[in-house]
């Protein structure tokens, strides 16, 4: 309450305090001015219109939550998640009105799936409809471009997939321990969102576990641990696709040799272009290293991304703006919005929307130039 009377511009005075200001506001004792309502909007996100509506507009459906949560009331980050799921929801709606007026089939793969089909079903079912290649897969590059090939089949499936973890600024950036990612599943505009904070090898694990919550009809937010049917569900049949389990075989690991085991680990979770995180996860479930070990690991893993980050902050040459959001954004969403856009089904100011650039960015966004 002291942070909103403070965003709001309210101060201590001889008529009460800058908290009882804004008690007085919500509970219409007093008329807030415009000015006070432009505050209001910028301060919790919402347009300037709904404070001028007759009652509180509809709440956006909420989705499941599959996190593992502290007992703790809401805090900034939560604030912050829930803002970036309304906002991605406005987006896929308006994605979805799109695709409406294309007169496109609903998408086979959303809630295709089914926890009692069990994980090797459901793992081969996957791999059929994306045409999984994990040869094609492992042979890239680098974690990158093996993240690029699995979102190149994950979107070919007609499944939207955004790199996210803001609300625009660097002062509303959500971490993972809020978030890995989250699934708005729909039969025409299914949405999977994942955390740009996590490490890069991190990214395909959380891709495909996204994806299985879409075949399951489950929208929801996942977090850092896995608990949970669905949770488990989503994760070993992501891992399974993976790391099949003859190859995790070949890993050697010894009792009680923990740093010799992490470099193992590293190796090998490099070659498999996967992160060390869900190796330790798979190692953990075939009870071959202990729960307190997983978890020493992945804390392990985590603590060395977050070091590379913050020496790659360090360094010069940051890329094009728009290189990066069209990375962050995906070919796909930019294909239906390009295509609506110069059609003219589809304005600047909601290309902007679904874009989260304003007015003025869209066109040097959907275009690409020769270089």
């Amino acid at each position: 309450m002291a942070e909103a009377a403070r965003k709001m511009g309210f101060k201590d005075s001889g008529k009460g305090t800058a908290e009882e200001r804004l008690l007085a506001l919500e509970a219409g004792e007093a008329e807030p001015s415009r000015p006070q309502l432009v505050k209001a909007a910028s301060a919790f996100r919402r347009p300037l219109l709904a404070f001028y509506m007759p009652a509180p507009p509809a709440a956006a459906p909420s989705i499941e939550d599959y996190r593992t949560l502290p007992e703790v009331g809401e805090g900034r980050a939560e604030a912050n998640l829930k803002t970036l799921v309304r906002d991605i929801s406005v987006r896929q709606a308006l994605v979805r009105d799109l695709l409406e007026d294309e007169e496109l089939e609903p998408r086979r793969f959303p809630g295709s799936l089914r926890l009692a089909d069990g994980v090797a079903s459901t793992r081969l079912k996957v791999e059929r409809e994306l045409g999984w290649n994990a040869a094609r897969f492992r042979g890239a590059a680098n974690s990158d471009k093996a993240f690029d090939y699995l979102r190149r089949l994950i979107e070919d499936a007609g499944i939207y997939v955004v790199l996210i973890s803001d609300l625009g600024n660097h002062v509303t950036t959500i971490d993972v321990e809020t978030f890995r990612g989250f699934a708005l599943t729909d039969s025409l505009a299914p949405f999977i969102v994942i955390n740009d904070q996590d490490a890069k090898s991190a990214w395909s694990f959380t891709l495909l576990h996204e994806l299985i919550h879409i075949g399951l009809g489950a929208s929801g937010v996942s977090g850092k641990l896995m608990e949970g049917a669905v949770e488990r569900f989503c994760n070993d049949v992501a891992s399974a696709i993976l790391l099949p389990p003859a190859d995790l075989n070949s890993l050697a690991i010894e009792p009680d040799a923990f740093d010799e085991n992490r470099a193992a680990i590293r190796n090998f979770a490099q070659r498999m272009r996967v992160s060390g995180a869900m190796v330790t996860y798979r190692l953990y479930l075939d009870g071959r290293i202990t729960e307190a070990d997983w978890r020493l690991l992945s804390n392990s893993f985590l603590a060395d991304w977050r070091q590379y980050k913050a020496a790659q902050k360090e360094k010069r040459g940051a890329p094009d703006f728009y290189t990066v959001r069209r990375q962050r954004l995906g070919q796909a969403l930019l294909a239906v919005v390009r295509r609506n856009v110069e059609g003219g089904t589809l304005s600047p100011v909601k290309a902007a929307k679904v874009l989260g650039v304003s007015p003025r960015g869209v066109d040097p966004l959907l275009t690409v130039r020769a270089a």
